[in-house]
């Protein structure tokens, strides 16, 4: 009888062990990829380029591509980035994804130094305030779409032969749009202090841009797409106060000018308690960035200030589950905001999680929310599991970034991953023809979109991997940007 009760409770802890085990090396199994992880989420911004590419290009399936951009308006327009699964320039979400992207080598630059993505990160902005310069030819003129949405939209076709329309359309005094101009304020500005200590000269003219582009935004109030009225259908815009405030909390850090705090101090508002932190949505950015003023002790934290603050930790308190309107989750864990791409909503919020638990590290402080208080670790530890989620501990065991580990997304919405590469096939593919030939074809992608993060599972964390289902399986770079950053704080 006891030798069979010894062999149960052996049996038994034989048992716990591999369990213990098992668990543990899927942790470790996970945790291991950061670094991987951060580095695939470089090349995926290579392999979203638009125009001629360098010599140093390491996603070879992609060739050049789109190189008379601007010329309909004799302007240069050629370079920065697709949006998305299209071969569409959207210079709204373009100019969000930049400023994630400045900020995460801002806030993170000792950890992408260490990883020896540093170097990558900054080509990935540079490749984007390039762009955003020659769209931005005179103070008052601001380029903000290259392609028609919906010839675009309506074509499956790689980058480099696509004969779709490719017309450019621009803000101006006559047709304002104070939110695609404000935004791009934000990324010119943030992108200054990223480059300020490699190369003055281009932090230099970016903060030259950004300070045209936040006073013409303020002189020609508008909201862009009643100018560029294609964008309306793809990228519409909610209002213009929150760009505003995000590119003067940018200017202010950029120049420390008491100007921009003014501007602060004095707007009617500071948003109010946030649900997401988006494209559409910088008003968490903003509240945010004060904050951080505030935790340092460069301004006094009352009146304005701490409500900016106080805004900037309900959505903090509301993510980690002790606020009082706490985000969704999943089953699995993930934080879930919206149906459409739910992940670039996570990986913002992610960012932010890291960023403010740095402020706090570095101010000795907690935030005290509703329901307990939460202290820079506390804030680590949920972006870490929001990544640990996306790479592939969930409960579908896929990692959401393509190229991580075995089981990930293997039909990406995406015309260029999806048909063969012009250096393979250089038989031009026709509009019709790609969507009978390639985004109908049950097979895996021929090219891999390594780094690429899709929009995600579903509230239930299921995950079917169409290439069809855009709202989950296409990847988007505003949803890598932030990534970035996410990665290099938890790697």
């Amino acid at each position: 009888m006891s030798q069979l009760k010894n062999g149960s409770s052996q049996c038994l802890w034989t048992s716990i062990c591999i369990v213990l085990l098992v668990l543990s090396t899927a942790r470790g199994a996970v945790s291991t990829n950061y670094g991987e992880a951060l580095t695939k989420s470089l090349l995926y911004f290579e392999a979203q380029r638009s125009g001629k590419l360098p010599p140093n290009q390491r996603v070879t399936w992609r060739g050049d591509s789109a190189l008379r951009d601007g010329s309909d308006a004799h302007v240069d327009l050629t370079g920065g980035y697709y949006d998305a699964g299209d071969n569409m320039k959207f210079g709204f979400p373009l100019a969000f994804m930049t400023t994630m992207l400045a900020w995460s080598n801002i806030e993170m630059a000792s950890q992408l130094k260490a990883n020896q993505e540093q170097e990558n990160a900054l080509a990935a902005l540079k490749w984007a305030t390039d762009f955003l310069i020659k769209a931005h030819p005179e103070p008052n003129v601001l380029y903000g779409q290259v392609g028609d949405g919906n010839s675009d939209h309506g074509c499956w076709m790689r980058p480099e032969d696509m004969t779709t329309p490719r017309p450019s359309f621009h803000i101006d005094a006559q047709h304002p749009g104070s939110d695609l101009a404000g935004e791009t304020a934000a990324a010119m500005a943030a992108a200054s202090i990223a480059f300020a200590p490699s190369d003055e000269a281009y932090a230099k003219i970016l903060i030259g841009h950004a300070k045209d582009l936040f006073e013409f935004a303020k002189a020609y109030p508008g909201i862009y797409q009643n100018s560029i009225t294609n964008a309306g259908g793809f990228y519409a815009s909610s209002g213009y106060e929150d760009e505003l405030l995000w590119a003067a909390a940018w200017l202010h850090r950029a120049t420390n000018d008491q100007i921009y705090l003014d501007y602060l101090t004095k707007a009617s508002g500071t948003g109010g308690p946030r649900t997401v932190f988006a494209w559409d949505d910088k008003f968490v950015g903003a509240q945010v960035l004060v904050a951080k003023l505030a935790l340092e002790g460069k301004v006094e934290s009352n009146g304005k200030i701490a409500e900016y603050k106080s805004m900037a930790e309900q959505f903090i308190c509301n993510c980690a589950q002790k606020g009082s309107n706490n985000v969704k989750k999943t089953p699995g864990g993930l934080l879930y905001f919206l149906p459409w791409n739910n992940l670039q909503y996570t990986t913002a919020a992610s960012f932010v999680l890291s960023a403010y638990s740095k402020y706090l590290e570095g101010a000795k402080a907690s935030i005290q929310c509703p329901n307990g208080a939460l202290q820079a670790s506390d804030l680590l530890d949920l972006a870490r599991s929001q990544v640990d989620y996306i790479l592939g501990s969930n409960p579908q065991n896929m990692s959401y970034m393509v190229g991580v580990g075995t089981n990930y997304p293997k039909k990406p919405h995406h015309r260029a991953a999806s048909i063969v590469s012009i250096h393979k096939d250089n038989t031009p593919v026709t509009c019709s023809e790609g969507f009978n030939a390639w985004f109908n074809n049950p097979a895996p992608n021929p090219n891999v979109l390594m780094g690429a993060v899709v929009g995600g599972p579903n509230d239930n964390d299921v995950y079917g991997d169409e290439r069809t289902d855009y709202q989950h399986a296409e990847p988007a770079p505003a949803t890598a940007a932030p990534f970035v950053g996410v990665l290099a704080a938890v790697a």
